[in-house]
């Protein structure tokens, strides 16, 4: 079972089921109604940080959730989630030029999550935060990343993540919009971390 914790945001149902259609179970709670003993209680095979409105210290008990359970399952960090891992292992969470519903175009480092995709692809952001592209933690490197949009100074945003040891990864764009292409691919590259699949099941 995939635990995916709920920041309170639209997209979180698209995830599960995109999980979902690749053959896992999945239980959705929300982030603010759970802790860290409630998920060794629950003993899931990975936990997904869904993305949402607000900033990282907001989302519930997503950071201590990252930082405990960080190398004893895989993690997947969506939009806000992706920013939670950022945080969680020292980063620096700063405004951006706001973006919804604005497919840019990624490029990215060609293994890991991103094994097997075209580069760059077109992907889908919904987010006004990013990962400081200046401050980012030695513990993790950047995967993916995509032009600044006019507006912004600098040359280029975060765009993906991951931890140099542990299975953790983040995007901040959404694999799960419709806007987004190769995003089942991506989902897929992450759960492949996670076997065997299970036979799906109804969420909570």
């Amino acid at each position: 079972m995939l635990l995916v914790l709920d920041n309170y945001d639209s997209f979180v149902h698209n995830l599960a089921r995109y999980v979902r259609r690749q053959g896992h179970q999945t239980l959705v709670v929300r982030s603010d109604k759970i802790d860290g003993d409630d998920v060794e209680s629950m003993a899931p095979a990975a936990i997904v940080l869904s993305p949402g409105p607000q900033a990282p210290d907001q989302a519930g008990a997503c950071l201590e959730i990252t930082r405990r359970f960080a190398g004893r399952l895989p993690i997947l960090g969506v939009c806000l989630g992706h920013q939670i891992i950022a945080q969680a292992f020292g980063g620096r969470i700063v405004r951006s030029e706001p973006m919804h519903g604005v497919p840019s175009s990624i490029e990215h480092c060609g293994d890991g999550l991103f094994r097997g995709l075209p580069n760059p692809f077109p992907a889908a952001r919904y987010h006004s935060l990013v990962a400081d592209a200046a401050q980012i933690p030695n513990v993790l490197e950047v995967t993916a990343w995509t032009d600044r949009e006019v507006g912004d100074s600098g040359d280029r945003l975060v765009m993906g993540l991951r931890h140099r040891e542990f299975p953790i990864f983040g995007v901040q764009f959404h694999p799960e919009s419709i806007l987004t292409e190769h995003g089942d691919e991506m989902l897929k590259n992450f759960l492949e971390l996670v076997t065997p699949a299970e036979p799906t099941g109804a969420n909570r």
